[in-house]
């Protein structure tokens, strides 16, 4: 694409460990990065469905998927370790679509360092997963509103990317749907003096912090 530029940074690596740097070879593409990410994505009906990444890089992504909407169509994505993204879908394959991502680029540097990460997490001895990663928010009270219209309070315990632990008096049903704060989600645990909830998409990295709000 033309005027893009996206670099990631290479980082200093255990002794014999080779990592992966990624450069841009000209102006107009993206190095992709063969990468399975498990997420999900939005069409313009505001119909989810969930996907895989095949390969990615700063400037497009290419997803495993059943629904493939139609070329130009605009499509939302969160994906595990990424977070959301936005984009517009430039090719329908076989078994999926090849999404051209439409982001600032600040936002595509992120992506790059991201993607870096992802591709050299072995080689760099780092963990292999992130998304038990979890903070407690300075704003630990919350709203629970249930779909038959009750409102719940709780305080919330902590927080990962894809779900919370809460603590609260009613005894909700396990996958009961509710919305934490503004955070569609379902109960998947309860355990004495609370439960947890696992959100319908995940959260952004970009705002995973102890200023959190649901």
């Amino acid at each position: 694409m033309a005027g893009e530029r996206a670099s990631l940074s290479h980082r200093a690596a255990p002794s014999g460990a080779r990592t992966l740097a990624l450069r841009v070879p000209d102006r107009r593409r993206h190095q992709r990065v063969a990468v399975a990410l498990l997420g999900r994505y939005m069409l313009a009906d505001r119909q989810e469905y969930p996907c895989r990444t095949v390969d990615m890089s700063p400037g497009g992504v290419r997803l495993a998927c059943a629904v493939g909407g139609a070329v130009g169509e605009r499509i939302v994505i969160y994906l595990d370790h990424v977070g959301r993204i936005e984009g517009t879908i430039a090719r329908l394959l076989p078994d999926g679509v090849a999404v051209a991502i439409g982001a600032t680029m600040r936002k595509r540097d992120k992506i790059a360092s991201q993607l870096t990460w992802l591709a050299n997490r072995a080689a760099l001895g780092l963990p292999e997963d992130r998304r038990h990663e979890r903070v407690v928010p300075r704003q630990t009270l919350a709203t629970l509103r249930l779909d038959d219209g009750r409102e719940v309070i709780a305080r919330i315990i902590d927080v990962s990317l894809s779900g919370a632990a809460l603590a609260c008096e009613a005894e909700l049903p396990l996958v009961s749907a509710l919305t934490v704060g503004r955070t569609p989600a379902r109960v998947v645990r309860r355990f004495k003096g609370g439960l947890a909830v696992e959100f319908r998409l995940p959260l952004s990295p970009d705002r995973f912090d102890e200023t959190l709000v649901l």
